[in-house]
């Protein structure tokens, strides 16, 4: 499908000052129809067949780790395919993610796409932000399926509320990271929310410091999911923290320092307000 045939995901998805509240307490927030299954149809082909031409894990399951069996992983699928950047860029995902964080506007950080194969492993527990060099309370990540999916496909899990005390750890999603966080969990008493069947085009969202992780795949259908993360309007760029944070300054804010105002050309601005 040519790329200016696709559709524009431009109509606003309404979010009310209930669900706002809630994703802001809870960490995180589950929306149904957030592309419609003719939306999420259409960028199916286009998202997998870039996943597949972009990919570079050749290995068989078995020979990989926890980190490498959880998922096909493929970042910034925008920079390389047009009909994935309108994807990536469409308004209506980012005017959600800019009223959920209270802004006018976000910046793009990075899209993944994370394609969880028949047979892939667990996704251990762990928070995003510990790998970005930026204020991870003003971050946030959609999950969106391009198919179908119950638990067993690999939902996502989430720990109610482990937002607010900001990063609880510097360990990379690994068994060690499972096994920290199951321990947090336990001894916080934090609830957890299952993971749920969703249709193609719903969504959650999600905090960069909320604590997640997902099933393993014990279907016999690929868990194609792709991702989008954006960041508050105006955030500046940290210290790195960490080796991981190194890594992503300089992959995903190139140019930029640490002080420096996140707004490279690789972080435009998006949402309504930023026209």
């Amino acid at each position: 499908m040519p790329t200016e045939t696709l559709p524009e995901l431009t109509t606003a998805y309404p979010i009310d000052a209930e669900q706002v509240a809630a994703y802001r307490a809870q960490g995180f927030l589950r929306l149904s129809g957030v592309a419609d299954a003719g939306d999420a149809a259409a960028y199916r082909g286009p998202i997998a067949a870039a996943v597949e031409r972009l990919s570079t894990e050749t290995r068989p399951l078995a020979e990989r780790d926890s980190y490498g069996m959880a998922f096909l992983q493929v970042m910034n699928l925008w920079r390389h395919d047009e009909s994935v950047a309108r994807f990536v860029m469409a308004s209506r995902f980012a005017d959600v993610a800019a009223r959920l964080l209270g802004v006018p506007r976000v910046r793009l950080y990075h899209d993944q796409a994370l394609f969880k194969e028949p047979g892939g492993g667990y996704t251990p527990w762990h928070q995003d932000a510990m790998y970005w060099p930026l204020d991870g309370a003003r971050c946030l990540t959609m999950w969106m399926p391009l198919v179908d999916i119950t638990p067993a496909h690999g939902g996502l899990a989430f720990a109610t509320g482990s937002h607010v005390d900001g990063p609880l750890s510097d360990i990379g999603i690994s068994d060690a990271s499972e096994e920290h966080f199951d321990r947090l969990v336990a001894e916080g008493g934090l609830v957890v929310d299952e993971p749920v069947a969703m249709r193609a085009g719903d969504a959650s969202f999600h905090s960069g410091w909320t604590v997640h992780k997902a099933l393993g795949n014990t279907s016999a259908q690929m868990r194609e999911v792709m991702t989008v993360i954006w960041f508050a309007d105006g955030l500046t760029v940290l210290e790195p923290a960490n080796s991981a944070q190194a890594n992503d300054l300089a992959t995903w804010l190139p140019g930029l320092a640490p002080g420096d105002v996140a707004a490279s050309p690789a972080n435009p601005a998006l949402g309504a307000a930023s026209g």
